[in-house]
């Protein structure tokens, strides 16, 4: 495997076009390439690859194919797949739409290079670096470049994402089918917090900070949750297709302490509402 270094390209027209109109909220790749923007080059990995034999996939898409599928929880081979058929990894990776990936031996290669010329920090490091430009990590003192709390931060950031955007799409859903029902249930606060798409810059920079908001959003799920399933709710609105999503989102992420809705840290196997009931 060898190594010519090129800058990383910028995302394809028709890529970015597709994607933004396929993900019209954008995905967590997407977000994640928005943020972060292209932090790896090429010539940051170059002393890890020899002059001479075969030509390599460009080694910051790698990197970022890495980060991607920490996040995610994918083997190689699933990572591999997504970069093959995912629109959204696509835009991250600056990919054409016909591009049709790589082997997930090349992710194996990446990693043990990355290992035996111990650069860790070449992948870790930039992440670092945005994260405390965005106020995610705090500055000065001792930095910790390991991949927990990197990760622990992205997974966060992950998981508001996920919270704030499938709140938003049943608020949206319940707005079109009984708007009337559903300004009766909620307060006016909701709009200026649900009514905008997931953005990084929107969030507070502190972790307690976070907890906190989510931990509202988990409330307002809840009390959500409990007024599509009360008797007195039209059959049209308890029947809305996105009840379910929420009620899985919220048991993954939530759970009832005292009467109060607590951000749960980890898989949550505490039912947080009773299975909805139908008719």
């Amino acid at each position: 495997m060898s190594l010519h270094a090129q800058p990383p390209e910028a995302i394809p027209d028709l890529t970015r076009r597709i994607a933004q109109t396929s993900f019209p909220r954008g995905s967590q790749a997407m977000h994640l390439r928005d943020a972060l923007g292209p932090i790896y080059q090429d010539v940051d990995f170059a002393h890890l690859f020899p002059e001479r034999r075969r030509a390599a996939e460009a080694p910051w898409r790698l990197a970022m194919v890495t980060i991607l599928q920490a996040i995610e929880n994918l083997s190689d081979r699933q990572a591999a797949e997504m970069v093959r058929e995912r629109l959204d990894w696509k835009y991250a990776l600056s990919l054409p739409l016909e591009d049709e990936g790589f082997d997930a031996s090349s992710l194996i290669d990446f990693r043990q290079r990355m290992l035996e010329h111990r650069a860790e920090d070449l992948l870790l490091e930039p992440i670092l670096r945005v994260c405390r430009e965005q106020g995610l990590l705090k500055a000065g003192g001792k930095q910790r470049t390991d991949a927990t709390m990197v990760l622990a931060t992205v997974r966060r950031l992950n998981s508001l994402e996920s919270v704030l955007e499938t709140l938003r799409a049943l608020l949206d859903e319940l707005a079109e089918q009984d708007g009337e029902w559903l300004l009766s249930v909620i307060t006016p606060d909701w709009f200026d917090l649900y009514v905008d798409r997931f953005e990084l810059q929107r969030f507070p920079k502190g972790k307690r900070a976070q907890v906190e908001l989510l931990e509202q959003m988990g409330q307002d799920g809840w009390v959500l949750l409990q007024a599509v399933q009360a008797q007195e709710t039209p059959a049209a609105v308890r029947g809305c297709s996105l009840i379910a999503v929420l009620q899985q989102v919220w048991q993954q992420h939530f759970e009832l302490v005292g009467g109060r809705v607590k951000w749960h840290d980890g898989p949550n196997n505490i039912p947080l509402v009773p299975p909805q009931k139908k008719g």
